[in-house]
C-alpha cells in the first residue's frame, strides 16, 4: 500500500492519547510522515517519533500558516492533511492508495468525507453529518491559506477537484468541557480576525446567532439523530458560535468606552 511521492503531515499540540492512533492508520501510505507540534507537555512528540513520524517544533501562529509551515517541511509533489484526531479506516487507506496505481491520479485534490464520532460510538452514525475539505492535492495546485482560523487549500483556479469515496473518522469530542474550552479559544481566534479585517457584524446576530445554530446543528447536521450526546453538542455548537459575536461586541464596546473618554489636559492641571 505505500504510495509513492506522498507525505503526510498532522499538526498537533498535547494529543498523546490520540496520536498513535492517527499515525499508526496511515503508516503503510507513506515513507514521510510529519507531525508539526506547537508545544506539547505531555509527550506527544515522543509518542509521535516512536510511531516513525518526524516530529518539527513550530510556535503557534494560527491554523492556516501551521499548516502552511508543516507543507513546506514535506519533501513528496502530493500532500495528505490529518488531524490529530482523525483516523483513516482501512477501505478509505486502500481507496487513496488505489489512485496512485496505474497512470497515477486523475484530478489535482480530493475533498475527503470527515464525519465526527461521539464517546461511545465505535464508527460514524448511519446519517452523520459530514465535511468534504480538499485534504489529498499536489503541491503545486494548492497551499493552506495563511488565515489563522479558516482551515482550507487553496486552489489553482484550474485545479481539477474530485471526491473520494470513504470517510474519515473524527475522534474530535474527549469530554464536553474540553469541547467548550476548545471552542472558546477559538472564538477569541476569530473574534481577532474580525478585528484584523475590519468587519463589523450586525448586533441583530446577538439575538439569533444562538437559536439558528443549534437549529443548523441540531436539524441540519441531524444531530438530532445522536442521542443525548448529540442534543449536547448542538448545544455548545451554537453557544461557541453565539459566543465569537458576544466577543466582537464586547470589544467594540470596549472601543467606544475609550473613545470617550477625554485625556486630561497637562496645562490645566492643578499646580
Amino acid at each position: 500500500m505505500r504510495v509513492p511521492h506522498l507525505s503526510i503531515f498532522i499538526i498537533a499540540r498535547d494529543e498523546a492519547d490520540r496520536i498513535a492512533r492517527t499515525i499508526q492508520s496511515v503508516r503503510a501510505l507513506s515513507d514521510e510522515i510529519v507531525v508539526v507540534d506547537s508545544g506539547s507537555t505531555d509527550g506527544t512528540q515522543l509518542i509521535a517519533e516512536q510511531h516513525g513520524a518526524r516530529v518539527i517544533f513550530n510556535p503557534w501562529p494560527g491554523y492556516g500558516p501551521q499548516k502552511r509551515f508543516a507543507e513546506e517541511q514535506c519533501r513528496h509533489d502530493w500532500l495528505l492533511n490529518l488531524d490529530a484526531d482523525e483516523v483513516v479506516p482501512p477501505d478509505l487507506a486502500a481507496e487513496i492508495a488505489g489512485l496512485f496505481a496505474g497512470n497515477g491520479p486523475l484530478a489535482d485534490a480530493y475533498e475527503l468525507r470527515i464525519a465526527e464520532i461521539f464517546p461511545g460510538e465505535r464508527a460514524p452514525h448511519r446519517f452523520a453529518y459530514a465535511l468534504a475539505p480538499v485534504r489529498l492535492y499536489r503541491k503545486d495546485k494548492g497551499r493552506y491559506s495563511l488565515s489563522p482560523v479558516h482551515d482550507r487549500v487553496d486552489l489553482d483556479p484550474q485545479a481539477k477537484i474530485a471526491r473520494l469515496k470513504g470517510t474519515v473518522h473524527h475522534y474530535s469530542v474527549r469530554s464536553l468541557g474540553e469541547q467548550m474550552a476548545k471552542l472558546n479559544a477559538y472564538s477569541d481566534a476569530q473574534a481577532d480576525d474580525l478585528d484584523k479585517r475590519g468587519m463589523t457584524l450586525s448586533v441583530f446576530r446577538l439575538v439569533v446567532e444562538f437559536p439558528a445554530n443549534f437549529i443548523k446543528a441540531y436539524i441540519g447536521r441531524r444531530h438530532v439523530l445522536r442521542g443525548v450526546y448529540g442534543f449536547m453538542t448542538a448545544m455548545n455548537y451554537a453557544f461557541y458560535r453565539y459566543l465569537r459575536v458576544a466577543k466582537h461586541w464586547e470589544r467594540r464596546l470596549q472601543r467606544r468606552a475609550g473613545a470617550s473618554v477625554t485625556p486630561p489636559d497637562p496645562d490645566k492641571r492643578d499646580a
